[in-house]
């Protein structure tokens, strides 16, 4: 490296209740009940990358009334697909996550008093009045900048070969440049660049050496190959080295993804760094690229206590670098998990939509050894349910709960909510139906019809009319976006 170190309508419940994208929700007594009890016609051969997410099958409640999934905040399956329509491609079929999608999408639950979660439950009934969409909504509260912890960051950042499209090198300069401005004094920066091979190019340098810093950002130049699990490694040895315990440590990865030296694969380029990682350092990736290894990151961050986000422009950088980053740096929870526990009085079975990689059973729920989602403050979780009802049932639905560990004690806290069957509303596209849960309804079925290419009773134009409604409704710009991407996708299709 040449780098000097520095010291919906009827279709709709047809989509939602035999289309949603497979739900892992570990639910049952046993990996029997948790696997799939039917599956679609075999699809034609693809490539892996190009795989779709395993459907899962409709949980009957007589033999799996509980369905538990660790939390997930990642964006980044949907941010790249946004860019692939856009481009006018179809995205791959395997890079859809619809959990992803929902949880792009700005939400209205109420915050709670403390550092923990406020649980929302909600839910509204489909044409087919014995069946519903079940909303469940997670929020921790916001802080500012100013509030939080001295934070220790270290950046990974790739200058391999592959980086030289425009919009991606260039991109994550700019970016870096502009958050190092929003930084505060008892912040610590580290960075290391690597291709071929791994270099630490300023060691962890506290916020005073600005300039310092920001003059090792613009050295950064494009040579070699993509030694991923190199720049990793050495990272987390330098977030290790400089861990402080009354800061937060995270180590954030920018890359394309294209790992094409050293270990290619996740799961040993994380039991490189397991020990490190261990050491309560959370890790982001930052996804850049037209062509983006989104199933290495999107894997490294889940399974690194992190979370993966992907940016395509500028504008999308500095909303990462400038905006959520430095109010999120800090944790409000370990390893938090949901658990949705079905009444089989009133519900005769269910679907989870999404999360079918992060699947818990039923036991690890309450394992604190067991790994969950690291979430930040000012963060929102959505997770949607098909629901069959027992017609003319009534009582209790269900109860959500959220299990966490402090960021600091590890000491565990829960929350709960549940939702009778009379408080769903009557109609998912009636007025009174709340506008974020009817735009969380579009986002996911759009995701699941780009995953399938199948509408299972609802087309395309139908949801573009709800999204152009919503986005009338709702005054909000990702919702008038997703109107646009649906058109994207009608004319790619």
């Amino acid at each position: 490296m040449r780098i000097r170190p520095l010291a919906v309508g009827a279709g709709l419940a047809v989509v939602l209740a035999l289309a949603a994208c497979g739900g892992g929700a570990g639910t049952a007594t046993s990996a029997e009940n948790a696997a799939p009890q039917y599956r679609k016609s075999a699809p034609s051969p693809q490539s892996p990358g190009e795989q779709p997410a395993q459907e899962n099958a409709e949980q009957d409640t007589t033999t799996a009334q509980i369905s538990t999934f660790a939390l997930d905040v990642d964006t980044a399956s949907y941010s790249y697909a946004r860019r692939t329509l856009q481009e006018g491609r179809w995205p791959a079929p395997g890079e859809i996550r619809p959990e992803e999608w929902v949880n792009a999408f700005k939400q209205d639950y109420a915050q709670p008093p403390d550092d923990g979660f406020a649980v929302h439950v909600d839910g509204a009934k489909l044409p087919a009045r014995d069946e519903a969409v079940l909303r469940v909504g997670l929020q921790t509260r916001g802080s500012g900048a100013a509030a939080r912890r001295p934070a220790n960051l270290t950046f990974v950042i790739d200058v391999s070969g592959s980086m030289s499209e425009a919009g991606r090198l260039d991109l994550v300069k700019s970016a870096l440049l502009t958050l190092l401005d929003q930084l505060a004094p008892g912040d610590q920066v580290s960075i290391v660049a690597f291709s071929d091979d791994a270099e630490v190019i300023a060691s962890m340098t506290p916020l005073t050496a600005r300039d310092e810093l920001k003059s090792a950002v613009n050295r950064l130049v494009i040579d070699g190959g993509t030694n991923l699990e190199a720049g990793l490694v050495t990272g987390y040895e330098e977030a290790s080295k400089a861990f402080r315990p009354a800061a937060t440590n995270r180590v954030i990865l920018l890359s394309d993804g294209l790992a094409n030296q050293g270990s290619t694969e996740w799961q040993t380029i994380l039991d490189r760094v397991k020990e490190h990682a261990g050491k309560q350092v959370a890790l982001l990736t930052v996804g850049v690229g037209r062509d983006y290894g989104d199933e290495l990151m999107e894997q490294l961050a889940d399974n690194g206590d992190g979370m993966a986000v992907y940016v395509s422009s500028q504008e999308e950088a500095d909303k990462i670098f400038t905006t959520q980053l430095p109010a999120t740096i800090e944790l409000r929870a370990r390893d938090a998990k949901a658990q949705v526990v079905f009444n089989p009085s009133v519900v005769e079975g269910y679907r989870l939509i999404g999360y079918e990689n992060r699947a818990l059973t039923t036991e690890e729920f309450r394992d604190d050894t067991r790994d969950g989602g690291e979430i930040g403050p000012g963060h929102s979780v959505t997770a949607l349910y098909s629901v069959r009802l027992k017609p003319g049932a009534s009582g209790q639905l269900v109860q959500a709960t959220v299990r966490w560990q402090d960021p600091d004690t590890r000491a565990a806290s829960e929350a709960s909510k549940s939702l009778q069957a009379g408080d769903l509303v009557e109609g998912v596209w009636e007025k009174g139906t709340p506008i974020r849960l009817q735009v969380d309804v579009v986002v996911a079925a759009f995701a699941v019809f780009l995953r399938d290419k199948e509408a299972f009773g609802l087309d395309l134009p139908t949801l573009g009319e709800h999204a152009a409604r919503l986005a009338t409704a709702s005054e909000d710009p990702m919702v008038t976006e997703l109107a646009a991407l649906i058109d994207k996708a009608r004319a790619v299709g």
